[in-house]
């Protein structure tokens, strides 16, 4: 299959997620800045949803910024939430245009207050919005997720909304094989028709997930890529998925 020609689509994956890697090392090897690196890095990021889209990809996700990513220096966490207050305001208006809607994934609360009514703005404003979906996962970490997540469901027990017995329940199938279950709408992508990826990308020669969707990653395929994120452009993703057509994926069956 030539996934360019996008002639089939049944092997396109619906929701692709990206763990974008190595911006800092890339500008270490090219004798830059850091902060050069980043920006670089979301230029690539961006050309990939582009692409993404041209595909016929549903939803993309982008770990933008992890629960641990508080631990950089100052100087560095400053430049990246300007970034992100940039990013956030040219991807709505893309968004509007192709009837995305942005998601934030992870906390908002420890979010600068400006880039925090910027996410808002953009979720409020595209909430309608059907074609795509793009996840912004920013102070984001799996296992934080997982913990909000039991939380509320714990909340919603003492209330009694639901039963302990309900969580199990299997509220859909994934791909029509593996099965949704009722803690699914506890998770950040409680209500998106495509909130388990079928593929998670990342870059850097890393070959790990970090926690990354740790609930939704159960039957992700993965694809690892030497290449540090700001060489990871449109090219490169298509390579990745045409990988991805050729996968048999059989969910645990025959």
């Amino acid at each position: 299959m030539n996934i360019q020609d996008n002639t089939n689509t049944n092997n396109v994956p619906k929701h692709v997620a990206i763990i974008p890697d190595g911006n800092r090392r890339w500008a270490k090897n090219k004798g830059l800045p850091t902060l050069e690196g980043h920006r670089r890095g979301f230029d690539a990021a961006n050309a990939d949803i582009r692409k993404s889209r041209e595909l016929g990809i549903h939803t993309m996700t982008l770990w933008a910024f992890s629960t641990e990513n508080w631990n950089r220096s100052k100087e560095e966490v400053d430049y990246l939430m300007n970034l992100y207050e940039v990013n956030i305001e040219d991807n709505l208006k893309e968004a509007k245009k192709q009837g995305a809607r942005i998601i934030h994934l992870g906390r908002k609360e420890r979010i600068p207050a400006t880039l925090r009514e910027k996410i808002i703005k953009a979720e409020e404003e595209t909430k309608d919005l059907t074609n795509h979906v793009l996840n912004i996962a920013l102070d984001y970490g799996g296992h934080d997720e997982l913990l909000r997540a039991m939380e509320k469901m714990h909340k919603d027990i003492e209330e009694g909304k639901i039963t302990i017995a309900d969580i199990k329940t299997e509220v859909g199938k994934y791909n029509g094989k593996y099965p949704y279950y009722l803690f699914k709408n506890y998770l950040d992508t409680k209500d998106q028709p495509n909130p388990y990826p079928d593929l998670i990308i990342r870059t850097s020669g890393e070959q790990r997930l970090s926690g990354y969707l740790s609930w939704q990653a159960a039957y992700s395929e993965l694809y690892f890529t030497q290449l540090h994120m700001p060489d990871f452009g449109p090219e490169e993703f298509v390579k990745a998925m045409e990988d991805f057509s050729s996968r048999n994926r059989r969910f645990g069956g025959n």
